[in-house]
């Protein structure tokens, strides 16, 4: 498993244990290049989350993509090895704008 993969698996296992719905989008072909690489809503809220390992950096055509998201008032978060946790806080912070318990 490469190192980006490690950490993909890793978000997506935050996401399931908030019951968040996601998927990986297909680019290139139909699909727009660029897109994050896991896209997901959690209680009503879009995030597209963009997989990095180690010191990698978003390409210039994914930080385009994910300031689209932003201007469309979704959320975008860029995670490695080091900071998983943002996955976590995000949907933290989303479950106390949106969430009812």
């Amino acid at each position: 498993m490469t190192p980006e993969a490690k950490v993909k698996k890793k978000v997506v296992n935050v996401l399931k244990n908030f019951g968040a719905y996601y998927f990986y989008p297909v680019t290139g072909g139909f699909g727009r290049s660029g897109v994050p690489d896991i896209v997901g809503c959690y209680l009503g809220q879009f995030i597209a989350i963009e997989c990095k390992a180690g010191n990698n950096k978003p390409t210039p055509l994914q930080e385009a993509q994910m300031a689209q998201i932003r201007t469309a008032k979704g959320r975008t978060l860029v995670v490695n090895e080091d900071n998983i946790y943002d996955v976590t806080d995000a949907l933290l912070e989303i479950k106390a704008l949106y969430g009812s318990e």
